[in-house]
């Protein structure tokens, strides 16, 4: 019984939904950028695993150090309950990383290592310090999300495409926007930790315009693929829809800046990158 709680405890702790949603990002990359679903198995495979390892390594000692937080705000969690032992965690981490390491080594091109590594020393700033920096932070997170289609394009192919750099910048100022976005939500919780957000520093007035500028930016890259025409016809239908609901957050949010608008619009902003994202795979076929 005991042991089977210990299981139950090391797959919460990395959270393996998000982890296999990392994974595919990193398959999206190798799509976009070789133009075709029918990728080679052992590359698809190796290139899922580093993507899953690697957030499941920088979930875990997120947990590791937000311990003494979490045994007030998630008592719940493995490590402040007792299920995971602080040392236990850290073995765990060191284990998640090594597997992602070796399968980045096994793709055998220098640049899916070397794009690894950065991933890696970002996600375990972030966890030890990045995370109060507030707009470093914010930076940093961006990174990692845009990281892992371009790792995806250069384990298929030596140069990365045009349309896969427009994605993954994309990627990037759509999640940087996101983050100023929470961090209206939680500038309470956050004043009281001395995180340093916009919304801390500046207002959530000032947060919201900038959530909002970010968004739009997004929305201005997105016209590029089409007119440097490196996308088919099925991209507009979805990017369409995508870049509304991006300027719909954007006034909903300068309209009302209030923790709970903020927290709506943080999740229409997802909505709104995933229905990119579906943009980009499903207008990469055809395309010029």
């Amino acid at each position: 019984m005991k042991s089977m709680e210990k299981i139950t405890g090391f797959i919460q702790l990395i959270r393996p939904i998000n982890c296999a949603v990392m994974g595919v990002a990193v398959l999206v990359g190798m799509i976009v950028a070789a133009q075709t679903f029918l990728l080679d198995e052992k590359t698809t495979l190796l290139g899922f695993i580093t993507g899953f390892t690697f957030l499941a390594a920088a979930n875990a000692v997120n947990d590791y150090y937000d311990r003494d937080v979490d045994a007030v705000n998630e008592p719940s969690r493995p490590i402040p309950s007792g299920v995971i032992q602080p040392k236990e965690a850290l073995s765990y981490v060191f284990i998640l990383s090594v597997i992602g390491f070796f399968t980045a080594f096994m793709t055998n091109k220098v640049q899916c290592l070397a794009i690894a590594t950065v991933a890696w020393f970002l996600s375990m700033y972030y966890a030890m310090m990045g995370k109060r920096t507030g707009v470093l932070g914010n930076l940093v997170v961006s990174t990692c999300v845009a990281l892992p289609f371009i790792y995806g394009g250069f384990a298929v192919e030596s140069e990365l495409s045009l349309i896969l750099v427009l994605f993954a910048t994309m990627a990037f100022f759509s999640t940087v926007g996101r983050e100023v976005t929470k961090g209206i939500v939680d500038v309470e919780g956050d004043k009281l930790q001395s995180v340093k957000t916009v919304a801390v520093l500046y207002g959530s007035r000032t947060a919201a315009l900038t959530a909002a500028f970010f968004y739009i930016v997004a929305v201005v890259l997105s016209i590029f693929p089409w007119v440097f025409d490196k996308v088919s016809v099925w991209y507009l239908p979805l990017v369409i829809l995508a870049d509304v609901g991006f300027i719909l957050s954007s006034v909903f949010l300068l309209r009302n800046y209030s923790r709970e608008n903020a927290r709506t619009v943080k999740r229409m902003v997802l909505v709104c990158m995933v229905t990119g994202l579906l943009a980009f795979i499903v207008g990469t076929f055809g395309g010029g």
